[in-house]
This record gives structure tokens, C-alpha cells and sequence, in this order.
């Protein structure tokens, strides 16, 4: 989200599933979430850079790097 100057707000009010400021935080604090809210975060970043002509696709595993 930092490489491509995205903020929080910009990935809830993109988002259409319901996610949080509260939740996208968690996430970009490095804090452990479920795959669920793993999944609702990607689709909702991927939107956002799709809205601004930026498309992209990732892994779970390029956003999500939680070490045993």
C-alpha cells in the first residue's frame, strides 16, 4: 500500500465487502488476521489500483508474509 501512496481510507471506501479502518490497520501493522479478511483486503486493493488505472494482481503470499 505504501508503494503505490494508498491509504486505509482508500481501501474501505473501495472495498465492497464490509471492511474496517480497524481491520485494514490490524493488517498493515503485520498483526496476525484470518484468511477471510486476507482475502476481502487483496480484492479491495486490487480494486483500488484498477480505479486508478494501475492494475495489478497479487499472491496472498506477496501481502502476507507471517513467519511461523
Amino acid at each position: 500500500m505504501n508503494e503505490f501512496s494508498l491509504s486505509n481510507r482508500d481501501l474501505v471506501t473501495t472495498s465492497t465487502e464490509q471492511l474496517t479502518h480497524k481491520q485494514v490497520q490490524k493488517a498493515r501493522k503485520g498483526r496476525r488476521i484470518s484468511s477471510n479478511l486476507q482475502n476481502k483486503i487483496k480484492n479491495a486493493l486490487e480494486q483500488a489500483l484498477r480505479d486508478s488505472a494501475r492494475e495489478r494482481t497479487f499472491s496472498m503470499a506477496e501481502l502476507f508474509n507471517y513467519e511461523p
